[in-house]
């Protein structure tokens, strides 16, 4: 490995300035001599396999990305799904009693779920589903939280090659119909009946990778996002497009030094943001009109509905709170250099771990008891 790896300056100080001064602390001595590309004295070496374990695991850790999160069923439990395929389950309740200790804030289990990154989640009131590079694998949280890992059953989208694995970026149920829509790098979106495990239709319109879904629940709707620059609206019933924005072409919303992709969108009754290279936008969906702009450079990877507020969060450490006219209420930092995902724990099963996570570019989930501030992180 080479010497040269964050830049200029002595590791130490990088390893500070880039967020990575836990892994650099973990390593130790003779680990940060392997990392650099260093001489190891053999005294240092004797326990050369562990070493280089902890070296791995430390490396692995240091270049940790968590793409999606999932609440369990009953409340008490946080999947968190990262780059390496990996789905680590944490216990909320223990993290959040007032004995906890640090042991309490790392994961309950952590096993291997795909061979590529995870990049959606969602539960259902059994089953945990994963979504990765072409598949979605499902798994009982009840056989998990007994370290009983075992798939219960993988599913892939009928694609137009055998050759062609897209990544499936956004995972969306639809409990009215019981059934689980999936979309991504092949830019349709998929129905799969959750009963029957069949397909049963694909809806096309996008020309490019689709990024998010949201569903309208009073209506069978539901609206994808992608870098195309659209959201597209489609009526399940009929299996078709009822209405188009594409959001870079209006003026107030275009920022072409970003792309024209929409990386997160959300949907409330008549209303929509959304955001990615065009600005956070508030839409008025009846009549496909922009409402407000919100005052944010930084591209928005993740964005939600709460209460009389909207969250959001992307490029930078900060969770955004927006009153609807466009006013920034506040900006709470986390322990992470750019966040991807935002979960919001609201089962009426479990009131005592009603928190906000958000996780992105680090090993780290930080945990926010109230939108004032971070309490604490949990990590893989």
């Amino acid at each position: 490995m080479g010497k040269c790896w964050l830049g200029a300056g002595p590791p130490q100080k990088r390893a500070e300035k880039s967020g990575q001064w836990e892994a650099w602390q973990v390593l130790g001595e003779a680990g940060r001599s392997l990392w650099m590309g260093g001489f190891v004295h053999p005294r240092q070496a004797s326990s050369s396999s562990s070493l280089q374990t902890e070296v791995f695991q430390a490396l692995q850790r240091l270049h940790m990305t968590i793409f999606s999160q999932s609440v369990s069923p009953c409340g008490k439990f946080l999947a968190a799904g990262n780059n390496y395929g990996q789905i680590a389950i944490f216990s909320l309740s223990a993290a959040l009693s007032s004995e906890a200790k640090e042991e309490s804030k790392r994961p309950v289990v952590t096993f291997q779920a795909h061979d590529g990154p995870v990049y959606s989640m969602v539960s259902t009131d059994r089953h945990l589903l994963s979504a990765g590079d072409g598949e979605v694998k499902a798994w009982l949280w009840a056989e998990m939280l007994k370290k009983g890992c075992k798939e219960l059953w993988h599913r892939q989208p009928p694609y137009r090659t055998s050759l062609e694995v897209p990544e499936i970026n956004a995972l969306l149920l639809v409990p009215k119909e019981n059934s689980l829509i999936l979309a991504g790098g092949d830019c349709q979106l998929h129905t799969m009946d959750l009963e029957t495990g069949t397909f049963t239709r694909v809806l096309r319109g996008h020309t490019d990778y689709i990024h998010c879904l949201a569903l309208r629940e009073r209506s069978p709707e539901v609206l994808s996002g992608g870098e195309d620059g659209a959201v597209r609206l489609w009526d399940l019933r009929t299996a078709k497009e009822v209405q188009t924005i594409e959001v870079y072409k209006h003026e107030e919303c275009s920022r072409p030094h970003n792309g024209r992709w929409i990386g997160c969108l959300a949907t409330d009754s008549d209303w929509m943001v959304c955001g990615g290279g065009p600005a956070l936008t508030l839409w008025h969906l009846r009549s496909s009109t922009p409402t407000t702009v919100f005052p944010i450079r930084a591209p928005q990877k993740h964005v939600t509905f709460y209460q009389d507020l909207i969250l959001s969060a992307g490029q930078g450490r900060c969770v955004n709170q927006w009153q609807l006219s466009g006013e920034l209420k506040a900006q709470v930092p986390g322990s992470s250099p750019g966040l991807l995902s935002l979960s919001l724990n609201q089962q009426p099963a479990a009131p005592e771990c009603k928190v906000l996570t958000a996780a992105g570019n680090s090993c780290r989930v930080d945990v926010f008891t109230n939108l004032g501030y971070r309490a604490f992180s949990l990590s893989f």
